[in-house]
This record gives C-alpha cells, sequence and structure tokens, in this order.
C-alpha cells in the first residue's frame, strides 16, 4: 500500500489539518448534510450510529459512540468522536452543537478535555 507523505503513517491514512477535521465534525454533526445537499446519505449515517456486535462503543467506519457513557463519562451518550492514531480526535456532540478537534492528545485525557469544554459552556 502506498503511504501518504506527511503526517499519515503505519502505511496509509488521512492527513488533515485541523480545520478541515472540524467541517468533517460537523458534516458528521449535521448527519452528513452540507447546508442543504446530503453529501452522506443517512441511512450511511444510521449504520455509523449503530453499535456494532464485537464492541458497543464502536460504530461503522470510524465512529466510536459514547454507548451508556463508556468512552466519556463528562459527555452525552448521544456523543460519538471519530478517532485516529496518536490520538488525534473530532469529537461530535448533537446535544450540545459542539465539535472539539484534539490533535496529538493523551488518550485518558479526552474525557477531561470534553467535561471542561462542555463545563464551559453551560
Amino acid at each position: 500500500m502506498q503511504s501518504v507523505s506527511g503526517g499519515s503513517h503505519w502505511g496509509g491514512g488521512l492527513f488533515i489539518n485541523a480545520f478541515d477535521q472540524a467541517r468533517f465534525g460537523y458534516l458528521t454533526l449535521r448527519n452528513g448534510k452540507w447546508k442543504d445537499k446530503q453529501i452522506l446519505s443517512e441511512q450511511w449515517i444510521k449504520m455509523a450510529k449503530t453499535p456494532t456486535t464485537a464492541q458497543d462503543t464502536y460504530g461503522f467506519m470510524n465512529y466510536f459512540l459514547n454507548t451508556n457513557k463508556k468512552l466519556y463519562a463528562s459527555a452525552p451518550a448521544t456523543a460519538f468522536a471519530h478517532i485516529g492514531a496518536g490520538t488525534n480526535m473530532v469529537y461530535v456532540d448533537p446535544e450540545h452543537d459542539l465539535i472539539i478537534v484534539a490533535r496529538w492528545i493523551e488518550n485518558n485525557a479526552l474525557d477531561g478535555l470534553i467535561g471542561r469544554v462542555i463545563k464551559s459552556i453551560k
């Protein structure tokens, strides 16, 4: 497999800046819709947000679900994240109409970050 030059490692992946990560998060926050155009089908979004039998915090593709608040105790159960290697996270929170992009953060620091951001907007 060809490897993308730059920040993508381990034989491939996605090379993207924080602004575009936020745009991707916004697209998924809006259930696949960008302005008035449906880019990702509603069926695909529904599959992505459905817990898998392998683990109930795994959705379709790179949707990490907060089923029963297992991933992020500070976040609503409806929140989800897109997580990549290094821990690069796009947190999506429909209840708070919120996107958080965190890059190269320790995995065990994610819930604290999310909790502080949510607390700051309340």
